[in-house]
């Protein structure tokens, strides 16, 4: 595959028509730049006629491209009031594998004397991994780096992250880094909402983390989240987007879903590719103004269909990228 091609994971029910959706986004016509797709169907149907011989395919897709960090931004969707009067975008940047998920369980007595035991790991790598990212985040949006994990219970494992992040802030000056202990960073979100902030976090703790995030602005209608795999330098190599919500089945086929999310997902990869980043800004733009402007679908109090939301993004980037290619 070359660099211009984006591989396609086919899913289930109103996620797959919100994908297509996000597709038609992507065209040529659209964006100007010449794309290759090559779909593949990770839908249930097809796994279960597969005897599940795909697999899991999160875990799969995690393992198969070494994605190493998640990341989640909440932001401000125009005309949604937040919770907490939160309106600068958080984003969570968490550890994609290790930790509490793949832990090694097991329990060991009888009655009241049986006792649950379960060891976890966490790798450096995935530690720099977290904080590196978070960093160069962090300066590319005028963030600040915030929160950690609780390393003064456990200074040898959740330590290993807090002194990569440490390190991290050394390598990384001009960026301003306000740690804090996770329970702490719970508490202070809503107190801190006047400034960006990048969260570097644990895997669980990162995925409850994004999870209260998500729904402070309102919505998770405008977030979409990435798995991100690196090479030796930390420079992304391969990144994988999705909407950060589920497949909808009660909403599958009536054109009422708002298929935002999946479209900003669809603009953060076009940003990694050669060429691409114009291209994705006006998707982003054309989004949050389409929104603003009153073009919005029923969960976000409007009456536009998920057709009829994307035909509007779609004008209104193909207007963007005109204007801006005008001699």
């Amino acid at each position: 595959m070359d660099e211009n091609t984006i591989v396609v994971l086919e899913g289930d029910e109103t996620g797959q028509e919100l994908l297509e959706e996000a597709l038609r986004v992507l065209r040529r016509d659209v964006t100007g730049l010449e794309l290759d797709f090559s779909r593949f169907d990770l839908s249930l149907e097809h796994r279960r006629a597969t005897d599940n011989a795909v697999g899991s395919p999160n875990r799969i897709l995690r393992e198969e491209i070494g994605g190493r960090v998640i990341v989640r931004t909440g932001r401000r969707i125009p005309g949604i009031a937040p919770l907490g009067g939160v309106h600068a975008p958080i984003s969570v940047v968490r550890m994609a594998v290790g930790d509490a998920y793949g832990a090694e369980e097991w329990r060991e007595g009888k009655g009241e004397d049986e006792a649950a035991f379960r060891t976890e790991r966490i790798d450096r790598r995935i530690c720099r991994s977290v904080a590196e990212f978070a960093f160069r985040l962090a300066d590319q949006t005028g963030a600040s780096v915030f929160g950690g994990p609780k390393y003064t219970v456990s200074p040898i494992y959740e330590g290993m992250l807090k002194e990569e992040m440490d390190a991290a802030a050394a390598r990384h000056p001009d960026v301003t880094y306000r740690p804090q202990l996770i329970d702490a960073t719970f508490a202070l979100l809503l107190s801190s909402s006047g400034d960006p902030l990048v969260i570097p976090a644990l895997n669980r703790d990162g995925d409850i983390l994004s999870d209260l995030v998500l729904p402070l602005f309102g919505s998770v209608a405008g977030s979409e989240s990435l798995i991100v795999g690196f090479g030796d330098d930390y420079v992304p190599t391969v990144v994988l987007a999705e909407a950060a919500h589920g497949t909808a089945p009660s909403l599958r086929g009536k054109n009422v879903a708002n298929p935002m999310a999946m479209i900003l997902a669809a603009a953060a990869v076009l940003s990694y590719l050669p060429g691409g980043e114009p291209s994705s800004r006006a998707i982003r733009e054309s989004c949050l103004e389409a929104v603003a402007e009153g073009t919005r679908t029923a969960d976000l109090g409007g009456h536009s269909s998920t057709i009829e939301f994307t035909d509007e993004v779609i004008r209104r980037v193909r207007q963007k990228l005109e204007i801006r290619s005008a001699p």
